[in-house]
């Protein structure tokens, strides 16, 4: 193996570590039970407010489906977006690794950073790589950036940020602070990317190469040149693709996000039986997002059960223990299933494209 390769390799292997695992599911753990702790102090829980029936079961398969609809959306808009360089195969484990370093990274970070490398690996350059991700991240912010004010307008900002007692937009609802910071930062790197993207692709560039003047970075400075200029002429050929293009990408990013959203109303009908609100739960699991762009913890950990269980706490029934409780189960069918799968797929992918007999085929 080549020594860049084997660097590669190596620096790879320490941001997805199977290691990185045990961190966030600690702190998740941990937060569940800290925070059930104090739901459930001299209290009860009564699971008798739960509704265990058929309709639990098939809601459930539900929630399943509309996470393979998810993910089938990210598969698709990868194949969009790539212009069908890469196999139904190769997609899903992009994907799948993707979101496993996003499950092990800070939510602002995300598994962008690594992204590169996955996608290059699958056969594709490295600067329409990066263009790839740039894409990327470009769609998934716009899904926010406009159905945010969407659902504030269908729904109202009062009941949109409505807690308990709390009533709307007060400078008293912390949910309304996170919520204007996490969207703020979106909008911002949104309008960095659009421009980078569409307008003037050399910010990019110089971005990528200030970047690679800092320190231990600047021995790469002249592999970032490359890429940057690579990133500049991927650019224009994204400015160039037709409308239908962008419409089948933005297409794809709706049906990932919002089927994503669509799980927690599938728990609630299972668990609840819930009949009415749903547009509301699918505004605020919106809202909820973008405030966990903020956290600090990989994948939201601890962070993510304490918004959904007090954010959401309205449309379940007010028993102690029942909001984390819903929590854990909404997290067991959108965060951990990640991690399993990159634990199983990761070690494996990178013994096979750092792999001896890969030498060649990963240094074109």
């Amino acid at each position: 193996m080549a020594k860049k390769d084997l660097k590669e390799k190596e620096n790879l292997e320490k941001q997805i570590s199977v290691k990185k695992v045990i961190f966030p599911v600690l702190i998740g753990i941990v937060g569940v039970f800290v925070l059930l702790y104090y739901q459930t102090k001299d209290k009860n829980i009564d699971f008798s407010v739960i509704n265990f029936s058929y309709l639990t079961v098939v809601f459930l398969l539900v929630a399943t489906l509309f996470m393979m609809l998810r993910d089938l959306g990210y598969i698709i808009r990868f194949k969009i977006l790539s212009e069908n360089k890469v196999t139904w195969l190769q997609a899903f484990r992009v994907i799948m690794l993707w979101e496993f370093a996003s499950a092990i990274s800070p939510s602002a970070i995300g598994g962008t950073s690594v992204a590169v490398v996955f996608i290059h690996k699958e056969g594709i350059s490295v600067g329409k790589s990066a263009a790839i991700v740039m894409a990327t991240s470009f769609l998934d912010e716009l899904y926010f950036i406009i159905m945010f004010p969407v659902m504030i307008f269908i729904v109202g900002p009062d009941k949109l940020f409505t807690i308990g007692e709390t009533s709307g937009l007060t400078f008293a609802n912390q949910f309304f602070y996170l919520a204007i910071i996490g969207y703020s930062l979106k909008l911002i790197y949104n309008l960095f990317l659009s421009y980078g993207l569409f307008i003037n692709p050399v910010i990019i560039k110089k971005t990528i190469l200030a970047i690679f003047s800092v320190g231990f970075l600047r021995r790469w400075r002249k592999s970032a040149r490359r890429v940057g200029l690579d990133i500049i002429n991927n650019s224009k050929e994204f400015k160039q693709k037709s409308f239908s293009f962008w419409l089948k990408a933005g297409a794809a990013t709706f049906l990932s996000w919002t089927a994503r959203y669509w799980v927690v109303n599938a728990i609630f009908v299972a668990f609840f039986a819930m009949k009415e609100g749903h547009i509301l739960l699918f505004a605020k699991q919106l809202v909820m997002w973008i405030m966990m762009l903020v956290s600090p913890t990989p994948g939201g950990s601890g962070f993510s059960e304490y918004i959904f269980s007090e954010y959401l706490n309205d449309f379940m029934p007010q028993v102690a223990g029942i909001s984390i409780i819903t929590a854990l189960v909404w997290r067991l069918f959108t965060y951990y299933p990640y991690l399993l799968a990159g634990v199983i797929i990761a070690p494996r992918w990178i013994n096979e494209k750092f792999g001896k007999s890969n030498k060649e085929k990963n240094n074109k």
